[in-house]
C-alpha cells in the first residue's frame, strides 16, 4: 500500500472513531499519532512534534487568559452594563446579547463566552417573560461568528494562519479575520432576530440557572441581618478580666448587646469560665455607645467593624458563603454565635436552625444548621475543600455573578490589552505573546497556579497535538494531492468559485460530527493542495476553511458551546438545523463572494 493510501486509511479510521464517539477524543488523537509512527508514515520526532508546536502553546495560553478575564468579573460586568444601557426591551436586549457574545468570543473563545453569559441570559429571558430557547441558540451562533473577529477567537484561526505561512503566504494578522467576521456577525444577528422566533421551539429550560446577582440582599434578608458586629480584645488590666462569661453585664451602655465571648485560642467562653486577657468580646449596637465602652473597659478593637449592610458584606475584597453542617462533622456540638471568628479570616454573621434564625444566642451546632460566613474571597474559596461544612453555592460562581468587577480586574484587563497590542502589531510571535500574558496573569495573582492548570482544556491540547502529525502525513505522503485531484475532477478545473464552495461544504459537513479543530487540521492540507493544483492562492482558500470550520451549527455535538446551551434552552438534537442551516448558507454565500474580493484568487 502506498504512503498516500495508508494516510487516507489512517484518516478514515480517525474520522470513524470520532463519529463512533465511544473513545475520548484525546485518546483518538494519541492513537492517531501512534498509528502514523507504527505505519512508518512519520518518524518518532514528527509523531510527537505536535505537542510542542507553537500553535498548541498559544492555544493553551489563551485558555489561561480567558479564565483570568472571566474570574476577575470582567464578563459579568460587561453583562451588567449591557442591561443598564439597553434596558429590558426584548429585541434590543437580544441584539445586545448577541453582539456582546460575539465580542467576548473574539477575546476568550466561544466556550468561554457562552459559559460566562449563559447564566445571565437565562435570568434575563425569565425577567422579560421570554423562553431562554429563543435567546440561547442565536447567542451561541453569534458567538461562532464572533470567533472570526480576531486571531484569538478560535484555535482554528491560529491553525489556518500558521498553515498560510507554511504555504508561502503571509500570516493572517490579528484583525484580518474581522474583514469577513463583521459581516457574518451582522448577518447572524439579523437572522437570529428575524428567523429565531419562527423556527426555534418555545420551551422552558430543563436546567434552570440560579440568578446570584442579588445574592447578598437575599442572604441579608434570610438571616435577618440588621446591626453590625464589633470584635473587642480584652487588654491587661481590663475590669472584665476574671469575670465569668455568664455574669458579664453591659447594662451601663444602652444600645450595646453582648453577643458572645471568644477565647484567645478560638473557643467560645461560656458559663462560669472567666474572661481572660486577649479574649474577644463580640458586641453589636450603636457605634457611639461602643466607642464609649472601648476606653472605659480597657478594650481594643480587634478587627474593623463588620457591617451587615447589603452593600458591605459582599465587595471586591470580601464576600459571604452559606454553609451547612453535615452529619458527623467535627463542628457538631461546638458552641457558635454571630460575630465569632472561625479559622483565620471567617466571621459568623448568622446561624439558622430548621429555617429559623437563632438571633444573637449562643448555640451548640447540630447537623443541618446553616451558617452565614463572612471573610476574604480567598478564605471563602478555601471552604470548597473543607469537609467540615457543605457550601450551598459555589464561591467562585457567586463572586463572578454578584461582584461584577473583582479586585484583580484592572490587572487582568491591562494584561489582556498588552497581549492584544503585541498580537495586532506583530511585535512577537503569537505563542510568545500568549505565553507571556498567561504567565503575567499568574504572577499578578489574577489566577492561581492551580487555577491556571485547571483552566487549560487538556483535551483540546492533546487533540490538536495528536492531529498535527496527521496533517503533516497527509501533506507529505501525497494523500492531500490525491484528494485534491479528486475534488478538482468533481468541480472542474478553472472554476475557483466552485472549488471554494466544495471546500466549504467538505469542511462544514465534517465539522458537524467532528471537532471543528480536528476538521480543520484534516482539511487544511487538502485545501492547500487543491489551491496549488488549480493555481489559486492559498490565502483565500484557508480563510474560507476558517469560516467553514466555525460554521458548526447543525448539531449540538458540533461544538462545546452548542452542547452547553442544550439543557438550559430545552433544545433537542433536531432543533439546531432549523436556525443553523439558514445561518450556514448565509455564511457560505458571504464568504464565497467577499473573501476573493479581499484575498485575490
Amino acid at each position: 500500500m502506498s504512503p498516500a493510501a495508508t494516510s487516507l486509511v489512517v484518516l478514515g479510521c480517525t474520522v470513524a472513531l470520532f463519529v463512533w464517539n465511544r473513545l475520548p477524543v484525546g485518546a483518538v488523537a494519541v492513537l492517531t499519532c501512534l498509528s502514523l509512527f507504527a505505519t512508518g508514515l512519520v518518524d518518532a520526532d514528527t509523531a510527537l512534534s505536535g505537542f510542542g508546536d507553537p500553535v498548541v502553546v498559544f492555544i493553551a495560553s489563551l485558555f489561561v487568559v480567558s479564565e483570568a478575564i472571566d474570574s476577575a468579573g470582567v464578563t459579568t460586568w460587561a453583562g451588567s452594563r449591557l442591561v443598564d444601557v439597553v434596558g429590558d426591551g426584548a429585541t434590543r436586549l437580544l441584539v445586545a446579547v448577541l453582539g456582546l457574545c460575539a465580542l467576548l468570543t473574539a477575546v476568550i473563545t466561544l466556550n468561554g463566552s457562552v459559559a460566562a453569559l449563559l447564566p445571565m441570559v437565562v435570568v434575563l429571558a425569565t425577567r422579560i417573560g421570554r423562553s431562554p430557547s429563543l435567546m440561547l441558540m442565536p447567542m451561541a451562533f453569534a458567538g461562532s461568528a464572533g470567533s472570526l473577529l480576531a486571531l484569538t477567537g478560535s484555535p482554528v484561526n491560529v491553525i489556518v494562519s500558521d498553515a498560510a505561512v507554511d504555504a508561502g503566504s503571509p500570516a493572517f494578522r490579528f484583525f484580518d479575520f474581522a474583514v469577513v467576521g463583521v459581516p457574518l456577525v451582522v448577518g447572524t444577528v439579523v437572522l437570529g432576530i428575524a428567523l429565531g422566533p419562527r423556527v426555534l421551539p418555545d420551551r422552558p429550560s430543563s436546567h434552570p440557572v440560579r440568578d446570584l446577582g442579588r445574592h447578598a440582599s437575599r442572604l441579608a434578608a434570610y438571616y435577618e441581618l440588621h446591626d453590625g458586629f464589633y470584635r473587642l480584645r480584652v487588654r491587661p488590666g481590663s475590669p472584665v478580666t476574671g469575670v465569668p462569661a455568664a455574669r458579664l453585664d453591659l447594662g451601663a451602655y444602652p444600645g450595646v448587646t453582648l453577643v458572645g465571648v471568644q477565647g484567645a485560642g478560638g473557643h467560645a467562653v461560656t458559663g462560669t469560665e472567666p474572661v481572660g486577657d486577649d479574649d474577644v468580646l463580640v458586641v453589636s449596637g450603636d457605634s457611639d455607645a461602643v466607642s464609649r465602652l472601648v476606653p472605659e473597659l480597657r478594650l481594643a478593637v480587634a478587627m474593623r467593624p463588620i457591617t451587615t449592610a447589603t452593600e458591605g458584606i459582599m465587595t471586591r475584597e470580601v464576600g459571604v458563603a452559606e454553609a451547612v453542617v453535615p452529619p458527623r462533622s467535627p463542628l457538631v456540638g461546638e458552641t457558635a454565635f454571630p460575630g465569632q471568628l472561625r479559622e483565620t479570616d471567617l466571621v459568623v454573621l448568622g446561624i439558622r436552625r430548621m429555617g429559623k434564625d437563632v438571633g444573637a444566642d449562643r448555640v451548640e451546632l447540630a447537623p443541618g444548621d446553616s451558617l452565614l460566613l463572612h471573610g476574604t474571597w480567598t478564605a471563602i474559596e478555601e471552604l470548597a475543600h473543607d469537609r467540615d461544612v457543605l457550601l450551598v453555592d459555589s464561591p467562585d460562581l457567586v463572586r463572578r455573578q454578584a461582584v461584577p468587577l473583582g479586585p484583580r480586574s484592572g490587572r487582568a484587563v491591562a494584561v489582556l490589552l498588552a497581549m492584544v497590542v503585541a498580537l495586532a502589531l506583530g511585535i512577537v510571535p503569537p505563542a510568545i505573546a500568549g505565553l507571556a500574558a498567561a504567565t503575567a496573569m499568574v504572577l499578578t495573582r489574577v489566577v492561581t497556579t492551580n487555577q491556571a492548570y485547571r483552566a487549560v482544556s487538556w483535551q483540546t491540547v492533546v487533540l490538536i497535538g495528536g492531529l498535527i502529525p496527521l496533517s503533516t502525513a497527509i501533506r507529505t505522503s501525497g494523500a492531500a494531492d490525491l484528494v485534491a485531484g479528486g475534488l478538482i475532477d468533481v468541480v472542474g478545473a478553472g472554476r475557483p468559485y466552485l472549488l471554494l464552495a466544495a471546500v466549504f461544504l467538505l469542511t462544514a459537513v465534517v465539522g458537524q460530527v467532528v471537532s471543528n479543530t480536528a476538521t480543520v487540521l484534516i482539511v487544511v492540507p487538502i485545501a492547500v493542495a487543491a489551491a496549488h493544483e488549480t493555481g489559486v492562492s492559498a490565502a483565500p482558500v484557508l480563510m474560507l476553511v476558517a469560516v467553514a470550520g466555525a460554521a458548526s451549527l447543525l448539531t449540538p455535538i458540533a461544538t462545546p458551546g452548542n452542547m452547553m446551551i442544550m439543557g438550559p434552552g430545552g433544545y433537542r438534537f433536531g432543533d439546531y438545523w432549523r436556525l443553523g442551516l439558514p445561518v450556514m448558507l448565509l455564511w457560505m454565500a458571504v464568504s464565497i463572494v467577499l473573501i476573493p474580493a479581499v484575498w485575490h484568487l
